[in-house]
């Protein structure tokens, strides 16, 4: 009999997704509307976060999947791109996709994979078009969340394609994601709470340090990251769980060097490992995998994907995260022997901007170097690294090393 988790475990889980990750860590208020995007293979935890929506006098719509077409909106199914033409790949439906986002006060989206290489030998161009299209989507989306009034989050739901994956049977991966979320806390909530004021207090310590430039080194990295004016660090807003990060979107001008991650990339159906990026005035200008390369390559060649539009640290000694979990949710935050370092290519996030994101012109956005681009795509190392800042006041600092945090 297939691995299922415990109902108490299902029902931690779904209190950790709608009454704290959303509303910044606050949890769902009543009368709110809860947009629910749950593929097939994760119906247990549908079922629970339906409750405790409900339960909270809020209001759930479901967006429930086919595990076929298990990537919702933009990154659909093999049948899909293998039939559709240019025009029906350009097709951006609207009036639906606005009143979605008009009707929304959260989105929740769970990752439950059912195949994890089903776009496998599709066209990448044509997945790219495709992301493409949905650039209104994405605008509504960041705009009405930049106004403070939309909130998400993504979760994780094990399946058996997935702990295949990385060789585990799938009550092992389980017990993976038990671990990274404290589901085997009595409070689940209130253990979040307190990792969350940990993030905290890093983020606002090297916010008050007024670092302009760090500079990641590793025995395959040599990375300068140019912050920028006008940014704050950010971390522990209950966007997705689980969430260790401490993170920031910088000035893409100001990027140089090379960096090598030697963690695998699942994007687009499709496995890219062993990737390493050259950085010259903020652009890439050189780009390699060991495998999936010409998916990387065109992801790269979409506008503005060869900027970055994130900089990202772990310290090891928050996240449960000790494995590889061939999902980018969880490899991004994983802890371990030396934590993590993420970059993202593509979009910034507009709430790195220490005052009110809904204020600022397009023309201010792009004159302070935030990058705008319909790919975000994290690709993480955890190799052993060493990250300095470089101070407004002259001085230096090791922020980072030993895959801590030094502040």
């Amino acid at each position: 009999m297939e691995f299922k988790p415990s109902q108490e475990i299902l029902n931690k889980y779904a209190d950790v997704v709608i009454n704290f990750a959303l509303n910044g860590g606050e949890g769902i208020k009543g009368k709110e509307t809860v947009f629910l995007m749950v593929p097939e293979s994760a119906k247990p935890l549908l079922i629970s976060m339906q409750a405790a929506v409900l339960k909270s006098g809020a209001y759930p719509i479901v967006y429930y999947m086919p595990n076929e077409m298990q990537r919702g909106f933009t990154e659909l199914s093999r049948q899909y791109y293998e039939l559709a033409n240019e025009e029906q790949l350009d097709f951006f439906p609207d009036k639906y996709m606005k009143g979605l986002v008009d009707q929304a006060d959260h989105l929740v989206g769970i990752l439950a994979e059912a195949d994890k290489h089903d776009l496998e030998g599709i066209d990448s161009k044509k997945i790219m078009t495709r992301q493409k299209a949905f650039t209104p989507y994405k605008n509504w989306r960041f705009d009405k969340e930049d106004r403070g009034e939309l909130t998400w989050t993504l979760a994780l739901y094990g399946t058996p394609a997935m702990a295949d994956e990385v060789g585990m049977n799938l009550e092992e991966y389980w017990n993976e994601i038990i671990k990274a979320c404290y589901l085997e806390e009595p409070d689940p909530v209130q253990k979040w709470r307190e990792v969350m004021g940990e993030i905290s207090r890093v983020k606002n310590k090297l916010n008050e340090l007024k670092v302009e430039i760090v500079r990641v080194k590793s025995e395959n990295t040599d990375l300068t990251v140019g912050l920028g004016e006008n940014r704050k660090w950010l971390g522990g807003s209950g966007r997705n769980i689980p969430s260790f990060e401490v993170f920031i979107s910088p000035d893409w001008r100001m990027t140089e060097g090379y960096i090598y991650f030697n963690k695998p990339l699942y994007r687009y159906g499709n496995l890219i490992k062993d990737v390493r990026l050259e950085f010259k005035d903020g652009r890439v200008v050189k780009a390699e995998a060991k495998q999936g390369e010409q998916v990387l390559k065109d992801m790269i060649a979409v506008e503005n994907a060869d900027k970055i539009g994130e900089f990202s640290l772990t310290d090891g000694r928050l996240s449960h995260i000790t494995k590889f979990m061939a999902e980018t949710l969880y490899d991004e935050n994983a802890g371990g022997e030396f934590g993590n370092t993420h970059l993202a290519l593509g979009s910034s996030y507009k709430d790195s901007y220490p005052g009110d994101p809904s204020k600022p012109t397009k023309e201010q956005w792009e004159e302070w170097g935030f990058n705008d681009s319909v790919i975000h795509t994290d690709i993480i190392s955890t190799e052993n690294r060493v990250v300095t800042a470089y101070l407004a006041d002259g001085t230096e600092k090791v922020i980072y090393k030993d895959g801590k945090f030094v502040v």
